[in-house]
């Protein structure tokens, strides 16, 4: 019997750290903090789709939430003088108050309201799953052909010497078929079993008039050893 499991969770604590790092004393508080954590992220993925973020990591402690975006256009959230990370900022503010508490109940550290953010740039964005598939889905929905869109998406990540392999797959009514198949393009080697190997993986959604592509890319970027976990930790 085979089970599908995410390549990021198969890496936990093994090459890969939580995105979301916090200590909860209380059950009540625990489940209050993962709540927030969930609003903040649906949040910024229908907020900032678009601007090429590559992951959302949460930190907090008893008097703030720190918020790290990662992205390889940080102009486009930070905006002219600061004034969009200032926007956004207050935006995830009211997010975290809209979450009710527990059943009424007063957890302690429970209601945080400071939130602080930090931008990061990434480079070589070609080499990040959730922008290449957000490049995919771009193009799906200017109504290109998928398969023209695969290759020369294929191409752009192959070019990339970070890269030592990349599979893509779509799945849904493609070019406006009666009937949804699944198609799926390969270059190089992607191990999903070797657990020190450094995939990184991202799901997309294409929104087109006859019904929803869906996109999954993996990308294998070399192996991760024990000397160079820390440097390659995305």
């Amino acid at each position: 019997m085979t089970h599908t499991v995410h390549p990021y969770a198969h890496r936990l604590g093994i090459i890969r750290d939580w995105k979301s790092r916090w200590f909860a004393k209380m059950p009540a508080q625990y489940r209050q903090n993962v709540m927030v954590d969930s609003a903040i992220r649906r949040f910024l993925k229908k907020r900032l789709r678009g601007h090429y973020v590559t992951s959302v990591e949460i930190e907090r402690n008893e008097k703030h939430i720190r918020v790290l975006i990662k992205t390889s256009r940080p102009g486009l959230v930070i905006g002219r003088g600061g004034d969009g990370s200032v926007k956004l900022t207050k935006e995830i503010e009211a997010i975290v108050r809209k979450v009710p508490l527990a059943r009424g109940k007063h957890i302690p550290g429970g209601r945080i309201l400071s939130v602080h953010l930090d931008i990061e740039e990434i480079r070589s964005p070609e080499s990040q799953s959730p922008v290449v598939a957000y490049m995919i889905a771009e193009g799906l929905e200017k109504r290109q052909t998928f398969r023209r869109v695969l290759k020369q998406t294929v191409e752009k990540v192959m070019a990339n010497r970070d890269v030592l392999g990349v599979r893509i797959a779509v799945a849904g009514r493609l070019g406006g078929a009666e009937m949804s198949r699944q198609e799926e393009i390969k270059r190089g080697r992607v191990p999903l079993q070797t657990l020190r190997a450094d995939i990184d993986f991202a799901r997309e959604e294409a929104y087109l008039p006859y019904g929803v592509i869906g996109i999954k890319v993996w990308i294998y970027r070399g192996d991760i050893f024990s000397d160079k976990k820390s440097e390659k930790q995305s």
